[in-house]
């Protein structure tokens, strides 16, 4: 009944869908397997793509060919670039998405891969032959055979809802858990353990009193994730603001002695940082009030995601308190808020291509490595993907550096120091944010996406014509002068010193207060140079990385400097091969972490906690360094 395949995909979440679509995309023959195909991509949490340094993964997957920038860009409501406040390396691109249109068209682009099957069931075991997996076993009693499996079942294994007292199997609300895969791979020796997440209410628009509420409208130029010609949004829907009170929060503790959290029914541990209601007031027992976002979604849906008020308190009690948020007065629930809990796989079991190396041929991605979110699940799906094909075609891993990448920074994270709660990433986690801008996400991985078969041969086209153009606008202004007379009522107009001979275009826009865009409204010369480009697709990404470029030349040049400088150290080897338990100039805690983690070079092993640079001496010594 069944082929053999090249990968097999458990779970179509996020993670999965990244993963098949990049193994079937590269030419390997793929199987997708899930409970349920009607919940294909679904958004099970807030309706929302990106957000601060998600928005950046996004953008990095697009550059290497996946396809959740671009489902992004189909499926949006509303588009905003976060921290315009702040310096480019902060900004971060973020949508909110109809949820169902998202799904829908996630299944789309997946069904229209030639080489991408699909098949309906539980997967409940992984069949491993000679410490290699082979194949799948499901709930219906079918063996699958593969050359490659990655696992991506999200918060499915083994799965428990909590709502107060009440707790139940699932994976999410109204869809049942998946049972029997963890204990089979604990078999194998692959260690579990659990964590909890959690989701707000559900209400109906209809009974929102929006007036009382502080309106979020999407950007006046909503930009788009995918570096590709995705439709530009013609019309938003809006957000609202609104806070809890110390009388939300009375009613709220009144549920506290009947919280799973608080009584201990939930052993794993949650997200630090999207807590639930009840945590922040026990946390933060002196903020008075808490902000909430009140998101819609879809176009044509009713529905509204309260974020920030995720509980899996009573549901009477969170009812009750909902009530007396400003604009809630008569909301009427649709879902109430839960938590879930489930089994994951300490991500230190895996390789840097998310191979396990317990099991070969086994890959994790998503929330199985105990990571939080759509964005950073879809990016190692696809970085799963790309590594079981190149697996089976005996090639080298594909794995990102921090300098490179996100994504990078989020795997080696993930394998060189795991996890004992939901991981989130952040802009701060990075060491070369300056350098991982949302922006430049096309320059840094686009080529190596092509090299990979995985993105398209016209992007790279695409990329050249914006490089050329941002050279040739860095060029312009280098080289040309402005005149007093012509600039300096701009200048005035943003509290910037008046110059008083003509100076390079360049260095007034070096001025913190100036901007290129204000630069070209009031430079005939610029304006003309720079226009002339008009009518290129990549024509306003080009014109903000070359302001970035311009500004911010000098920060730039020194990360790149001390990325090359630790570059260095990822290019000395360390392998499997060593046996730190002999070497004993190492400290002890040294021996017995390096010995687990098994790092691939001096590098990561810099990173793991606990290394002492003593110990990397020791390491250089015994490579003969």
């Amino acid at each position: 009944m069944f082929d053999h395949y090249d990968i097999i995909v458990v779970g179509a979440g996020h993670a999965g869908s990244e993963a098949c679509a990049a193994g079937a995309r590269m030419g390997s023959k793929v199987l997708l397997i899930t409970m349920n195909l009607g919940g294909i991509a679904q958004m099970s949490c807030n309706p929302a793509m990106g957000g601060i340094a998600k928005g950046q993964i996004v953008r990095e997957i697009d550059a290497l060919g996946g396809y959740s920038g671009i489902v992004t860009d189909h499926t949006m409501v509303q588009f905003r670039m976060l921290n315009r406040s702040k310096g480019p390396a902060m900004w971060s691109p973020r949508a909110q998405s109809d949820r169902i249109l998202f799904s829908q068209k996630w299944r789309q682009m997946l069904e229209k891969i030639p080489n991408l099957h699909f098949w309906q069931d539980m997967v409940v075991e992984v069949i491993v032959k000679d410490g290699k997996a082979v194949g799948v076993r499901t709930g219906l009693g079918s063996e699958i055979f593969g050359k490659t499996v990655i696992i991506t079942s999200g918060t499915f294994l083994n799965g428990k809802i909590h709502i107060g007292i009440k707790n139940f199997s699932g994976g999410r609300l109204g869809d049942s858990n998946a049972s029997g895969l963890t204990e089979n791979l604990y078999s194998y020796g692959i260690e579990s353990e659990r964590l909890k997440t959690g989701t707000p209410v559900r209400v109906d628009g209809r009974s929102i009193d929006f007036n009382k509420m502080i309106e979020q409208k999407g950007d006046d130029e909503p930009g788009r994730f995918s570096f590709l010609d995705t439709p530009k949004l013609k019309k938003q829907l809006s957000c609202y603001l609104t806070y809890t009170s110390d009388e939300v929060h009375d009613i709220l503790r009144l549920g506290f002695n009947e919280s799973p959290m608080f009584a201990g029914r939930i052993q794993g541990s949650g997200p630090r940082y999207c807590p639930s209601i009840e945590d922040k007031i026990d946390r933060f027992a002196d903020k008075g009030r808490h902000q909430l976002f009140i998101e819609p979604e879809g176009w044509t849906s009713n529905e509204y995601y309260v974020n920030g008020f995720s509980s899996s308190l009573p549901e009477e009690i969170q009812y009750k308190a909902l009530k007396k948020i400003l604009g809630f007065e008569n909301a009427r629930i649709l879902k109430p808020g839960y938590a879930i809990e489930y089994d994951y796989f300490p991500p230190t079991q895996l390789q840097f291509s998310l191979e396990s190396r317990k099991v070969e041929n086994l890959f994790f991605a998503g929330q199985v490595n105990g990571t939080t979110g759509y964005e950073e699940a879809a990016g190692q799906g696809l970085m799963a993907g790309i590594n079981a094909h190149l697996k089976i075609q005996g090639k080298e891993p594909f794995v990102l550096k921090r300098s490179e990448a996100y994504i990078g920074v989020l795997i080696d994270d993930l394998v060189t120091k795991g996890t004992n709660e939901p991981y989130r990433m952040f802009t701060s986690r990075a060491e070369f944010r300056i350098l991982l801008r949302q922006d430049n996400a096309d320059q840094r991985l686009t080529r190596k996406g092509v090299e990979l078969g995985l993105a398209e041969h016209g992007r790279l086209e695409r990329l050249e014509r914006k490089e050329q153009i941002i050279s040739d606008i860095a060029w312009f202004l280098k080289k040309e002068n402005t005149d007093p007379e012509i600039i300096n009522p701009y200048l005035a107009s943003v509290d910037s010193a008046p110059i008083k001979i003509p100076s390079r275009l360049g260095n007034v826009l070096l001025r913190p207060q100036v901007s290129l865009k204000g630069l070209l409204d009031n430079d005939k010369l610029l304006y003309e140079f720079v226009y002339g480009f008009s009518g290129e697709a990549v024509y306003e990404e080009a014109i903000e990385s070359a302001e970035i470029m311009v500004k911010y030349a000098g920060y730039l040049e020194k990360e790149k400097e001390i990325a090359e400088k630790l570059s260095r150290l990822e290019d000395i080897r360390l392998g499997d091969h060593i046996n730190y338990v002999d070497l004993k100039a190492l400290s002890l805690e040294a021996r017995e972490k390096l010995s687990k983690v098994k790092p691939q070079n001096i590098g990561q092993a810099s990173r793991i906690s606990g290394i002492t640079p003593a110990d990397i001496s020791v390491l250089l010594v015994h490579l003969g360094r």
